[in-house]
């Protein structure tokens, strides 16, 4: 357990909604032990400390490490609950009709390896095909955002919702940049175009390398929009909820119900539309 009289860091019944349930604060818990060891552990790893597990997909000691640690909070407060972890350190099946743990330890491996400070660490839990609760933790700056199904979105413990601006360009958006094989929901010359359009016409357009934090970022108003492809639940669950919950809209590149491709386009609800039409052919 956290130290609760820490006094850098506060505990995690202070930092989600005061209406949270115990599960919701589980997973705050567990992001937040997990978090002391990856900020402890940021630096630049050299070529021989990195697995690829495909090209330009990197794997640190650190990621496998930290899943090693939410996953033995999550065996001790959800003894029953099936686990998918992306590192598949205690990946386990359960009873169709039980909830599902889907665990990302360090959204931002690229970052974290090259020892930039903007990694996220995000947990989320799906129920009846629905995701329910999740968190993402920000372990350098000591941000936590958390959200319940129909309970709204929290940064800290303060509530949090999108922002919308007057007109187009005034808005930044966040988009991810593809690596070659990343692109599955659109050809390449579409997702392209809905680039340069964004660069065209709004205030500007940012790849922080984390799709989790930025994701999080639209619920909190940082950002006014964000989208890539290619993403997995594990990376942009939880963060899809804070949205959601922010009062933002979270949808595939054609408006409708995210698919299997990850392709994943968040914003609030009046740039929302906007985004949708950059991806009409």
């Amino acid at each position: 357990m956290s130290n609760p009289n820490s006094a850098e860091f506060s505990p995690a019944s202070s930092r989600i909604s005061q209406t949270a349930s115990p599960r919701l604060a589980a997973l705050a818990e567990a992001v937040l032990i997990a978090g002391t060891k990856a900020r402890s552990s940021l630096r630049r790893r050299l070529d021989g400390e990195l697995v690829a597990k495909a090209p330009r997909d990197y794997q640190t000691e650190i990621d496998v490490a930290v899943e090693q640690i939410i996953v033995d909070e999550m065996n001790r407060s959800f003894p029953s609950y099936a686990i998918k972890g992306e590192e598949a350190v205690g990946n386990r099946n359960a009873k169709d009709g039980v909830p599902v743990i889907y665990i990302d330890p360090i959204d931002g491996t690229t970052n974290f390896a090259w020892g930039i400070p903007h990694f996220g660490m995000t947990i989320s839990i799906v129920e009846d095909a629905e995701i329910v609760a999740g968190v993402v933790y920000d372990a350098m700056l000591d941000e936590l955002f958390s959200a319940e199904l129909g309970g709204g979105s929290y940064l800290n413990g303060e509530r949090i919702g999108c922002v919308s601006s007057k007109g187009i360009e005034d808005v930044l958006v966040g988009a991810g940049l593809p690596i070659p094989g990343q692109l599955k929901a659109v050809p390449e010359d579409v997702y392209f175009n809905a680039l340069k359009r964004l660069m065209a016409t709004t205030a500007g357009v940012r790849r922080l390398g984390s799709a989790a934090l930025s994701i999080a970022y639209v619920a909190c108003g940082r950002l006014d929009g964000f989208f890539e492809d290619g993403l997995s639940l594990h990376d942009y669950g939880a963060s899809a909820l804070l949205v959601r919950e922010a009062g933002g809209v979270v949808s595939a590149f054609n408006g409708g119900p995210v698919t299997s491709n990850g392709d994943i386009l968040a914003g609030n609800r009046v740039l929302h539309p906007w985004l949708v039409e950059g991806f009409q052919a």
